[in-house]
């Protein structure tokens, strides 16, 4: 890799440590190809990236964003997952170390502050931004579909008292 590819791959770097919410280092090694592809695969479906870089780029690339300063980390074969959504990235990598001990979660970093393994994992088990929606959503809806069906009843009872008086006054 020459200089120019080396600068090119930092700032890519640094855009996506800016661009994401959150980040994840792992420890990769004895990783296979198609294991390496099938964490690849499942990240990009969720929304996620993961990428391989040379520790010292990528600790280059850290100097230059508002990241916390997790360059401790990138010792050995390491990779690196990020998102925009800040549970993403956490719960794709950590669901994968579980499938896969070659997968070792190092932490990660969630905008300034710096996050060891267990913090990765608690990220991991909070529901996401979609979830969360759908759960305000249901709670939002739910009265004023109560509050509907107790107008109805009322206003159903005074038109079939009505209706039986009228029902009756043209009888007799």
């Amino acid at each position: 890799m020459d200089r120019a590819e080396k600068t090119k791959l930092v700032k890519a770097l640094v855009e996506d440590f800016k661009s994401s919410e959150v980040v994840v280092v792992a420890h990769y090694t004895g990783l296979n190809v198609s294991e390496m592809e099938n964490l690849r695969v499942q990240m990009k479906q969720a929304g996620g990236q993961v990428r391989v870089a040379k520790n010292r780029l990528a600790k280059l690339a850290l100097k230059e964003t508002d990241s916390a300063d997790i360059s401790d980390l990138f010792k050995g074969p390491t990779l690196v997952a990020y998102s925009d959504d800040p549970v993403t990235a956490p719960k794709i990598a950590v669901g994968f170390a579980k499938d896969n001990e070659k997968l070792v979660i190092l932490g990660g970093t969630m905008g300034s502050t710096e996050l060891d393994a267990d913090g990765v994992k608690a990220l991991a088990s909070m529901p996401s931004l979609d979830e969360l929606r759908a759960k305000i959503a249901g709670l939002l809806t739910r009265p004023s579909a109560n509050i509907a069906t107790i107008l109805q009843a009322p206003g159903g009872q005074v038109a079939r008292v009505i209706s039986a008086y009228s029902d009756k006054g043209a009888a007799a």
